[in-house]
């Protein structure tokens, strides 16, 4: 099968993850009716956002974790039309195969690299991992690994700083053993043990331990909801009061994203230097007549009353800049709901007169 055919496949049926402490990836197995991951994107959530091509952002709650093999699962959307995704058979995989890792993390759009298996039994912690030179970035955790076939044949786990696109796949042998011994608890939530390797359910009266070793665990019905601290929640409080659902707005640590009209636009809070950063992506460069709206935007940098207009790559953004030592709740309201207005009023007046091209909302 030609690779375009492979990526178009699989963007319906792979997932962006989000919670307040990380992004990934996920896919979708229409045999189980479950969303695949890491699980280290979703660690020590209940509940995590999601986001597709064929349905809206929204809530899903986490079913299984697994630190031992670094899998979760997560309960599938009610109302979607992902596709079937097929799993490979684990034997007939062997070094040198052409192989694609996908990836759809939030805030990137869709990304798709080719590449080939290097090492069939390259051993981490008495785990087997697929390695291979397909590129992957942090964000694409928990994706699948795809052979020429359209079959998943592993789920990309992690990779090797500066190691050349040196990346590493869960085989998915272990995803489909996984997955089998899961259906035994009758659709309760539950997590691996990492003495025993048992699987333990939310419904067994386990008191917090391992019933088969005595091992202390964390079940997922165990876990508490994450509040915010400090500056975080300043801005989610602000981004509360100005009607937003907060959270559908997390996409990991320090970072949110809310829409206004037709306008997406960024938070981000940069703890280390103390500057918060939000930035309104309009609309983007017409292909022609581009210098009188260049003109337009510098004039009018003098006037938007701390905002700030700019153009990167082909997006018109307007940013506003502020110091977490100046932000509170009613000053944080003042500035977030003059620059969310503000950009809503511009990409308007962007497309409407100077032939600025409506930005479409990116899955």
């Amino acid at each position: 099968m030609d690779s375009r055919d492979v990526i178009s496949i699989y963007r319906t049926g792979v997932i962006q993850i989000a919670t307040p402490f990380s992004t990934g990836t996920g896919f979708y197995l229409k045999e189980y009716d479950l969303i695949v991951t890491n699980e280290h994107v979703v660690r020590d959530n209940k509940e995590v956002v999601i986001d597709g091509d064929t349905f809206d952002k929204q809530i899903v709650e986490v079913c299984y974790v697994d630190p031992k093999y670094d899998l979760a699962f997560l309960k599938a959307p009610s109302d979607h039309a992902m596709p079937r995704l097929e799993m490979a058979d684990f034997e007939e995989i062997k070094e040198g195969d052409q192989v694609i890792a996908i990836g759809h993390p939030f805030g990137f759009e869709y990304t798709a690299t080719q590449g080939i298996i290097s090492n069939m039994l390259h051993k981490q912690d008495q785990i087997e991992f697929i390695q291979h030179d397909a590129a992957l970035n942090p964000g694409n955790s928990g994706g699948p690994l795809v052979d020429r076939n359209a079959k998943v044949i592993g789920v990309n786990t992690f990779i090797i700083r500066n190691g050349n696109n040196i990346g590493f796949s869960l085989p998915i042998k272990y995803l489909s053993v996984t997955l089998k011994e899961f259906l035994l608890g009758e659709g309760h939530a539950g997590v691996r043990c990492n003495s025993c390797l048992n699987l333990v359910f939310d419904n067994s009266e386990s008191g917090g331990y391992c019933p088969k070793c005595g091992t202390r665990i964390k079940l997922i019905s165990d876990l508490e909801s994450y509040e915010p601290m400090g500056i975080n929640k300043t801005i989610e409080d602000m981004l509360s009061e100005l009607g937003f659902d907060i959270s559908l707005s997390r996409r990991g640590p320090y970072n949110w994203q809310v829409t206004q009209g037709s306008a997406k636009i960024n938070v981000s809070y940069h703890e280390k230097s103390g500057l918060i950063i939000s930035d309104a992506y309009l609309c983007s460069l017409p292909k022609e007549s581009i210098q009188p709206l260049y003109e337009y935007l510098l004039q009018r940098n003098y006037d938007l009353g701390g905002l700030t207009f700019s153009v990167k790559g082909n997006d018109i953004i307007i940013s506003l800049l502020i110091y977490d030592q100046y932000l509170n709740l009613q000053t944080a309201k003042t500035l977030f709901e003059h620059m969310f207005q503000t950009a809503d009023d511009y990409d308007n007046i962007l497309v409407e007169k100077y032939g600025a091209i409506w930005k479409t909302n990116e899955k």
